[in-house]
């Protein structure tokens, strides 16, 4: 599901996928519409918004958990920008509330009623989105707004989900992506079990999709910083990375899922029911019983489109699972395309020859042809249901389908609803099918309706994942049955609108979850009575649960609830009871044919949802305000953090080091940057402000030279070298090579030691600490005077003292020709702190002025009236420069990544008579060489 959410007058959400966002006033490159190149130049020039805080609050009360995040925005630059928050959240929560801060303006969200048509519109769009774009088992929440220029931003965004049981544990995921290096990033997680936490683990940052993300130096442990505190019944867990710690886990910000497992203490009877005023929730998950046999169709796809990896990871799955088949189990193994391929024509125990048998058979298996998804469905159905009925065991056993394909029906019946209708009829809710689809092409609709309509469940497999262990993971969470036909039961005279109390099987490590509503609240005990079958035997289990009234208690999540329909404070109880209500009803909803129940059952919904604000498919959320922002709005949703950003420098020290006051002021993107630089093959420019009057030569050096750009070592403390790197020369073109920046060094020796070395691709900063930041993420960091700001994939701006400012612009091609090279150009944006002694091929020209002593009486003084005219073809002119005269030519030049055009004097022979001696006098040793052997009142080799 895709949630992109459009700020639109602040009047309104727009809810659904990138489609819709034109309707909300915001136009996409779908439209057709060119961005003039200047605008594109400008747009990478400027500083995009910086995120000061990035935080997650969690708290889970009888797995049920209340997330909330917060995330803070600032911009920095002298225009309003675009911003956008995105969060991937878990696909079973539904998101209750979100809320903007812009500027001094409240944006607060709030969940209305969507029309019937629009809603099935906008959850077909939205799934379609969630395919493409979701992590496994998530949703994306996109919003976007524009921040007025030097403005902050905040959302809050608030979500609620059950927590549910696999293979004995509960799994709390959060997703820590903010997409760039946070100067405060925390995730504080509190759990409250009241029937006692029997065991808790924190697993290291996992991503699984994300390209360029990275792990900690210790994936074996909790992620770096994790702090556990824990009792009997509750548990504190906070994650607090600091710059450094994200940057060594992912130099992007995508981190990855912060992930805690848990699990509780249990009884081995009916298990565990709580009271909260009117409301109930009752656990079972018994355990210590002896598996059901299994009667087992393996159904894998082989048609052509499994041919390669994906066939080989499933059929090195399969000869795992094979080998964990129990003795009283039986299978059978079926494999399809356009034929349907039977191993065995009747399911056949398990045994040692059997398992080598069914092996062999699986090895030999080979992709061709087409897919029949329903004759596959009825082979498998008709073998279960021909053993269940020669050998009479139904009830004492449990028949599967694990059905595995990467693609939709295309031979035999296609038609989805006729293969549903198909397999609903001829498994009679006898067998459970659980399916696995493989890759983008599948269709997950049909296989979720399958799971849905015949007990099973469903199972996503990326085309980037390994499909084995998928499989593996999934089967183990099926392969021990230890109950079938499950019913709880609940007097009527005590229980009204309880969730569904029938269920066809439990699987050992799950857990089944009822909730419902009191009669009287009054009541001291309420009866409860399971009845299942095992492997053995009929099962029966009663008791009176003594439950004695109830008060609500403090709402742990400090969150204001919506008003429930009963009386009294809300809690969690009534909200699990409203998730678990909602939930079984959109099930209903999606595996419904009728028409009018259908209808009947999303109205019921839709009304459901908006008592209790969740955000479904047939509910919409809509912005209202502006309104002011009131000093307790923060407090009010539970908010503890103060709205006002703190310094966005944040220290480069290490863990442990509070931000402080680095810089007496934030950085200002906003830098007037002069003409005065080097960039492309290379190029350098002056400008002589004074005089008005700019110069321009080149310098055709050997790849792998360093050249001294500026020098100012002993004075100020200095010194920027930049290495070639060489290209092969255009076709027809007069060079026999080009030669660009591909790496720019800056040594600062004031007031402490700091390097920084830049590259199209990371700048590593070591400034006591080693820090590499992507160029492909926004971020700012700075220490000691020293502040780098990176703007994604356009620029490095590097400030020094507040009085020195340099701007390296990034060049990148998306398909460079054989004379291209990704290189750097270098700006001087501030050279105040710079002294008179500076030098270097760009500093011995700062704190100068030039003038023409000659020049023709044609073309006006004032450049900008010159006529355009091409290279070789404009007046000539001598150039005055420290009492040395140096012929020049009329040219024009394209500096700011070639968007912008100035008139230049050129300086002929690698500005020979221009420079201070010749050009071996600018060559660096290594990198961060600080010497120079030229100077101001050196005299010209000339």
């Amino acid at each position: 599901m895709l949630l992109l959410l459009g700020l639109c007058l602040g009047v309104s959400l727009c809810v659904g996928s990138q489609e819709e966002a034109q309707s909300w006033g915001h136009s996409t490159e779908q439209d057709g519409l060119r961005v003039p190149r200047q605008v594109r130049l400008l747009q990478r020039l400027k500083t995009k918004p910086l995120m000061t805080e990035f935080s997650v609050k969690s708290t889970v009360i009888s797995r049920y958990a209340f997330t909330t995040v917060s995330c803070r925005m600032l911009n920095r630059a002298s225009e309003d920008q675009d911003v956008e928050f995105q969060m991937q959240i878990p696909a079973a929560a539904f998101i209750t509330n979100f809320t903007m801060l812009i500027g001094d303006k409240v944006y607060q969200g709030e969940i209305t009623e969507r029309a019937k048509k629009s809603g099935d519109r906008v959850k077909e769009k939205r799934n379609k989105t969630t395919e493409e774009n979701g992590e496994k088992g998530t949703e994306i929440f996109r919003a976007s707004a524009v921040i007025p220029s030097k403005d902050k931003a905040a959302f809050f965004l608030s979500y609620e989900e059950l927590l549910q049981r696999r293979l004995g544990k509960y799994e709390h995921s959060i997703s820590v992506r903010p997409q760039q290096l946070s100067g405060r990033l925390s995730v504080v997680v509190n759990i409250l079990e009241s029937a006692g936490i029997a065991s808790l683990e924190v697993l290291p940052l996992h991503n699984s999709r994300q390209r360029g993300s990275g792990r900690g130096e210790d994936d074996s442990g909790p992620p770096p910083s994790t702090v556990i505190n824990q009792n009997e019944t509750f548990a504190n867990i906070i994650f607090k990375p600091s710059v450094v710690q994200q940057a060594k886990i992912a130099q992007n910000g995508v981190l990855g899922d912060f992930i805690i497992r848990y699990d509780v203490n249990r009884e081995q009877s009916i298990g565990d029911i709580q009271v909260l005023n009117g409301y109930f929730v009752h656990y079972f998950a018994p355990k210590d019983l002896p598996p059901l046999p299994k009667n087992v169709v393996f159904v894998l796809d082989s048609s052509a489109s499994m041919v390669g990896t994906k066939l080989r990871q499933t059929k090195d799955a399969l000869f795992t699972i094979l080998h964990d088949l129990r003795p009283q189990d039986h299978f059978s193994i079926i494999g399809f395309s356009n034929r349907i391929k039977v191993w065995k024509d009747h399911l056949i125990s398990v045994t040692p020859d059997s398992v080598r048998d069914g092996k062999v058979y699986i090895h030999h298996m080979s992709p061709t042809g087409g897919t029949d998804i329903n004759g596959a469905l009825q082979r498998a159905i008709g073998l279960l249901n021909k053993y269940v009925a020669h050998n009479d065991i139904g009830d004492r056993s449990v028949s599967l389908i694990i059905f595995l394909t990467d693609g939709k029906p295309t031979v035999g019946e296609t038609h989805t609803l006729k293969i549903l209708n198909n397999t609903r009829e001829a498994a009679r809710g006898q067998v459970c099918i659980f399916t696995i689809g493989i890759g983008n092409d599948v269709d997950f609709r049909l296989l979720e309706k399958l799971s849905l309509e015949n007990c099973g469940l469903t199972r996503r497999v990326h085309e980037e994942e390994d499909a084995g262990s998928q499989l593996i993971g999934f089967y183990d969470e099926i392969r021990s049955p230890l109950l079938s036909d499950i019913r709880i039961d609940y007097p009527p005279s005590s229980v009204v609108q309880a969730t569904k109390t029938l269920f066809p099987n439990y699987f050992n490590g799950s857990e089944i979850i009822i909730a419902g509503k009191l009669v009287d609240r009054q009541l001291d005990h309420l009866h409860v009575e399971v009845t299942a079958s095992n492997s053995k035997k009929f099962v029966i289990l009663k008791t009176d649960v003594p439950v004695g009234p109830q008060k609500a208690g403090k709402d742990v999540t400090g969150s204001p609830r919506p008003e429930g329909d009963g009386e009294g404070d809300p809690n969690h109880i009534e909200r699990l009871w409203s998730y678990l209500t909602t939930k079984e009803l959109l099930s209903s909803w999606l595996q419904s044919d009728d028409e009018l129940e259908k209808e009947r059952l999303r109205q019921r919904a839709q009304d459901l949802a908006l008592s209790y604000r969740f955000l479904i498919p047939f509910t919409s959320m809509k912005l209202r305000g502006p309104v002011p922002r009131k000093d307790s709005l923060e407090e009010a949703h539970g908010m503890s953090a103060a709205m006002g950003p703190e310094p966005v420098v944040q220290s480069i020290r290490g863990a442990g080091t509070q931000p402080g006051p680095l810089l007496e002021k934030p950085y200002q993107p906003r830098i007037k940057i002069s003409k005065t630089s080097v960039d492309g093959d290379p190029h350098f420019v002056v400008d002589f402000p004074l005089s008005k009057l700019t110069v321009c030569f080149n310098i055709d050096g050997q790849p792998g030279d360093i050249l001294r750009l500026v020098s100012d070592h002993m004075d100020s403390g200095v010194t920027v070298n930049g290495e070639l790197i060489g290209a092969p020369a255009p076709p027809n073109g007069h060079k026999k090579q080009r030669t660009y920046f591909r790496t720019i060094t800056i040594l600062v020796n004031k007031p402490e030691r700091s390097y920084l070395e830049i590259t199209p691709s990371r700048v590593i900063l070591d400034g006591g600490d080693r820090l590499v930041l992507p160029c492909n993420q926004s971020v700012v960091v700075g220490s000691r005077g020293l502040e780098v700001a990176v703007s994604a994939n356009a620029n490095v701006t590097v400030t020094i003292q507040g009085s020195i400012a340099f701007v390296i612009l990034i060049h990148l091609y998306k398909k460079p020709a054989p004379f291209q090279r990704h290189h750097l150009g270098f700006y001087i944006a501030n050279s105040e702190g710079l002294s008179s002694n500076c030098h270097g091929l760009l500093g011995q020209f700062l704190n100068q002025d030039a003038r023409l002593t000659e020049h023709p009486a044609g073309p006006s003084q004032n450049l900008t009236h010159l006529p355009l005219l091409r290279v070789g073809e404009g007046p000539e002119a001598v150039l005055k420069v420290n009492g040395h005269e140096v012929p020049v030519v009329w040219k024009q030049r394209k500096i700011y990544n070639g968007e912008e055009q100035i008139d230049c004097w050129f300086a002929r022979n690698n500005a020979a008579k221009l420079i201070d001696g010749e050009y071996k006098d600018y060559l660096a040793s290594h990198p961060f060489d600080t010497g120079m052997t030229l100077g101001r009142g050196t005299s010209r080799e000339l």
